[in-house]
């Protein structure tokens, strides 16, 4: 089976991009890859992603359907921080996906937990137990529910902001203050639909930050969510000029090797579900970020050892 799509072209621009702005289900990315592989034409012909079509002319997409995930268990290595009956804390690598998706049918998160537990069955098939979500180049610390009972709890704490959510982050930039709060509304950004950004009918956003180390070029920040949209912290930071270091999607080409961003999800804490007992749990960065943050005090003059 395929999906079938056809429009004029109303102003000359390159393909990929025009199919993108024209058709809102399909990402430019994905516009290339579909044109390269001659599923996108224009008036019968096939072209390149840079092709520039005329006004006027006919552009016709036949895409594949997409290939059904099955959701399976997979024997994948743990992180677990904690476990009761009820919930599951687990350090996320970076890398690692947490659920499903095209482009991601398997080797996640979610499939490494589904072979350890039970999960909860909320977010159906696709996203079971997933209470939050973390970026796949993000590591650090998930809350996970192994119930329906629990995950209600859990989802209603992060409705409440009730519970602790701080994450470390190495930044481009000094910073004048020691503190602050970034109140800006988050949504799709209008110009590209892979992006989140600060719009003006976007949804709440609200994070705080606090400097803990300056380094000249880049600092080393701390980050308390109030909410928890899309992307916050990297939208929000790139937003006041400090985009997060190694961020590919918002941040500067010029900036600090590596598999991604340099964020870490390095505290968690929430109300045990059944209990209602304050949990709280911390863990440490990663190797590749503990050894930026070496390079970086030895380049300031800082002391190298102190914990992060």
């Amino acid at each position: 089976m395929t999906q079938d799509m056809a429009f004029t072209v109303t102003a000359a621009e390159r393909l990929d991009k025009l199919v993108a702005d024209t058709e809102k289900t399909i990402s430019r990315s994905q516009a290339k890859a579909a044109i390269e592989a001659g599923q996108i034409t224009v008036d019968g012909q096939t072209v390149k992603p840079k092709f520039k079509a005329n006004v006027g002319a006919q552009v016709a997409i036949s895409l594949p359907d997409p290939e059904p995930i099955d959701l399976e268990p997979e024997n994948i290595p743990l992180d677990i921080v904690y476990e009761d009956n009820d919930v599951i804390v687990v350090n996320k690598p970076q890398g690692m996906v947490v659920h499903p998706a095209p482009g991601h049918p398997n080797h996640t998160l979610v499939n490494a937990l589904l072979y350890h537990s039970p999960l909860s069955e909320i977010n159906g098939e696709l996203r079971p137990g997933i209470v939050h979500r973390i970026d796949k180049d993000t590591s650090g610390l998930l809350m996970v529910a192994k119930n329906d009972q629990a995950h209600q709890s859990l989802s209603a704490q992060l409705q409440a902001k009730t519970n602790l959510r701080e994450y470390v982050a190495i930044v481009h930039g000094n910073f004048k203050e020691e503190t602050g709060i970034i109140k800006a509304p988050l949504g799709r950004s209008p110009k590209d639909r892979k992006k989140q950004a600060v719009v003006a009918d976007g949804r709440p956003a609200v994070t705080h930050f606090r400097v803990l180390e300056r380094y000249g070029d880049y600092s080393l920040i701390a980050c308390r969510l109030e909410t928890g949209r899309t992307h916050q912290i990297r939208v929000h930071m790139a937003y006041i000029n400090h985009p997060v270091a190694g961020d590919p999607l918002y941040g500067p080409k010029k900036t600090l090797k590596g598999d991604g961003q340099y964020l870490h999800a390095k505290t968690l804490g929430f109300k045990q579900p059944t209990t209602g007992e304050e949990l709280a749990f911390s863990t440490p960065v990663p190797a590749n970020f503990a050894a930026v943050v070496k390079r970086l005090r030895q380049q300031a003059g800082l002391p190298i050892d102190q914990e992060i």
